[in-house]
């Protein structure tokens, strides 16, 4: 499994790093650029989840249809061309031009698509995790080297860098990822979009990516411009306060996503870092000192890392193998929904509205937020028969249409093998052998 996952998880992972290593500092720069407004500002931090946002549910539908590979291919030209861009931008609107072109390369969901492709259904969470895990460091190591790089080489240089990773990755992409398994779906369509759209718990998940990637966005936004503006800081500093932050919440990672996929405790991790979102928010909103300031950054940091390793894999289990790519689409979209408003929000409220009056009010979005997540259930756990087809009659699957027993189904080409996921406590392995020979 690991042969397979690391090159993926090391490409979103990187992908996610030259989009995070400018957040620390874009805010700070892009109010020096001619033409630059708090707002525009604003839309420049979260402009890339704009296209992000537009393109996640294409991206996840084409590569359904088309193919993972080649989706991949296209979303990380399309994300070096916009680092490009913004590298040699001297105006905000051509930075503006560059940020929405970084995200119209519209991958994560194909990637975690791909992932789930590639494993076994029992290796999955492994999986997820793993790739979860890898994001959530690409963040750590972006919040310490960006205002470090950008202080000392420029923030330009930091969209250079962002470039030579989403090139360097098409190489990883062709070098070291297999080609997923050819697989052929049977399955009832009706109601395949509707299913998706309104599935209560995928609402609830994708409700919850919403809120998560949107407190991110406005943080970014406000922490740097407070720092510099109301304690006197310089770019050189923000070190100071983003490094302690980054060590506390990789440290806050494994116990969370050990409780979630081992235990099975994922809403519990889900409510503890949402506690967290709301302690800081109070924390930043009524500090008097930088200290006290840093502090609220570190709680932050903390109920940030809690969630986003096992955001995917929660996620992707409420999806159905042809589904998956739709699925993840959609929780992707609402993320990068979230991240636009957020940095939105940030810039238009940062100078209009007093900020103890905005964390109080994220304060109360935070605990409407748990209660909903309180009453997700943790997803069952489901038994997955890996099944030879020359064994088994295959005139006798379609008994699997409609059943309430069989929660999905659907045949590997590659591997000449029928794969059934089954409620366990409704029929055995044994049994299910039975009914097809």
């Amino acid at each position: 499994m690991i042969k397979s996952i690391m090159p993926l998880s090391v490409i979103i992972s990187l992908r996610f790093f030259g989009l995070f290593i400018v957040l620390p500092v874009i805010s700070v720069y892009a109010m020096n650029l001619q033409g630059a407004t708090t707002t525009i500002v604003g839309i420049i931090v979260g402009g890339y989840a704009l296209t992000q946002m537009i393109f996640q549910v294409p991206f996840g539908i084409m590569s359904d249809k088309l193919g993972r590979k080649g989706t991949i291919i296209l979303g990380l030209i399309l994300f070096g061309l916009g680092s490009i861009i913004c590298s040699v931008s001297n105006d905000i609107l051509t930075l503006l031009l560059g940020r929405l072109m970084q995200g119209a390369g519209a991958i994560g969901a194909v990637v975690t698509a791909t992932i789930s492709d590639l494993v076994k259904e029992e290796q999955r969470p492994k999986a997820m995790a793993l790739m979860g895990g890898s994001i959530a460091m690409a963040f750590a190591f972006a919040m310490i080297l960006g205002p470090t790089l950008g202080s000392w080489l420029g923030v330009q240089s930091l969209f250079i860098i962002t470039a030579v990773i989403a090139f360097a990755s098409i190489f990883v992409l062709i070098k070291a990822v297999p080609n997923p398994p050819k697989i052929t779906h049977t399955y009832n369509k009706k109601g395949a979009v509707t299913s998706v759209l309104f599935n209560k718990n995928l609402l609830k998940m994708n409700l919850t990516n919403f809120l998560q990637k949107g407190f991110m966005t406005f943080a970014f936004m406000i922490i740097p411009m407070i720092l510099l503006k109301h304690f006197e800081w310089s770019m050189s500093d923000l070190w100071k306060v983003y490094m302690p932050a980054t060590i506390f919440g990789v440290l806050a990672m494994a116990p969370a996503a050990i409780l979630a996929e081992k235990k099975g405790k994922f809403k519990e991790v889900l409510i503890a870092g949402i506690f967290f979102f709301a302690i800081s928010y109070l924390v930043i909103g009524t500090s008097s000192s930088a200290t006290v300031f840093a502090i609220g950054v570190v709680l932050f940091f903390i109920g940030f890392n809690i969630h986003e390793p096992i955001m995917q894999s929660l996620a992707s289990k409420y999806a159905k193998v042809h589904q998956r790519g739709f699925v993840l689409g959609v929780f992707n979209s609402y993320g990068y929904f979230g991240t636009f408003i957020g940095g939105l929000l940030g810039g238009v409220f940062f100078e209009k509205v007093n900020l103890f009056d905005i964390v109080i009010a994220i304060a109360a979005i935070c605990i409407a937020w748990a209660i909903m997540i309180f009453t997700l259930p943790n997803p069952l756990k489901k038994q997955t028969a890996y099944l030879n087809l020359d064994d088994y009659d295959k005139s006798k699957f379609s008994k699997f249409e409609n059943s309430d027993i069989i929660d999905e189904w659907y045949i590997n080409d590659t591997e000449n093998l029928l794969i059934v996921k089954y409620d366990k406590d409704k029929i055995s392995e044994d049994e299910l052998k039975s009914t097809l020979k």
